[in-house]
């Protein structure tokens, strides 16, 4: 079954707060939600779809958050693979819409980690729950930084890719913040800023080879909700 035509996007939504000292998580969510079916010309009424994945939602997670945005649903999805969660999820959707799972879908994601003062890319993190590879990776103190630095690292291994086309990641970030007045960091850079050493930038200082202190993922969980 092809889902090419089956689904589009049709509202979008990026919560504006990037310091949520006065809201909580389900708050987010909803307020999010609410900025997207705007966007769309929706109401929650028309959902019958909802998306998330587990570990960005409080309690039962799905279920949580349906019972407190008050949806009358005939699909849920919580799949939750990590920072790629979203992604997936608008694929899933494409999938269930296409099977006639759902014919309107809703995905949230939402998180505070500056205001609840987490260093999510330096501090070292234990699984809630722990995982089969847990006993071989926590004695060395996986952290985002690490773990996604020995990543890199294997692709330049495998690919010869170099640290000035990673840097191009940042580059392109810098440019896309210019469209964007709630972005952290507005500042463009070039790779040839990493080259003469300038401050702040790629050179140093190194977080963890091969990637560098901002090289390192812009995102800070900013709110996102998605109408299909």
């Amino acid at each position: 079954m092809s889902i090419k035509g089956k689904a589009y996007i049709v509202g979008i939504y990026e919560h504006p707060t990037r310091f949520a000292t006065d809201k909580t998580i389900p708050q987010l969510h909803a307020e999010s939600a609410r900025g997207a079916l705007e966007d769309a010309g929706l109401t929650k009424n028309d959902i019958d779809g909802y998306f998330c994945a587990a570990g960005d939602t409080p309690g039962l997670g799905a279920l949580s958050m349906i019972d407190y945005l008050g949806l009358k649903l005939k699909h849920i999805d919580s799949t939750d693979v990590g920072g790629s969660s979203y992604l997936l999820q608008v694929g899933h959707v494409a999938e269930a819409i296409a099977a006639g799972k759902c014919s309107i879908a809703l995905i949230t994601l939402a998180g505070r980690p500056r205001a609840e003062g987490m260093a999510t890319g330096t501090a070292p993190r234990a699984p809630e729950r722990p995982m089969p590879e847990s006993g071989f990776e926590l004695p060395y103190a996986p952290a985002t930084a690490n773990m996604y630095a020995m990543a890199a690292m294997r692709h330049m291994h495998e690919y010869g890719t170099t640290s000035e086309q990673l840097a191009w990641i940042k580059v392109a970030a810098s440019h896309h913040a210019q469209h964007n007045p709630h972005a952290m960091l507005r500042d463009v850079v070039t790779v040839e800023d990493g080259r003469q050493g300038r401050p702040n930038l790629f050179r140093r200082p190194v977080v963890g080879p091969p990637r560098l202190r901002r090289s390192r993922c812009q995102a800070e969980r900013h709110q996102i909700r998605l109408d299909l």
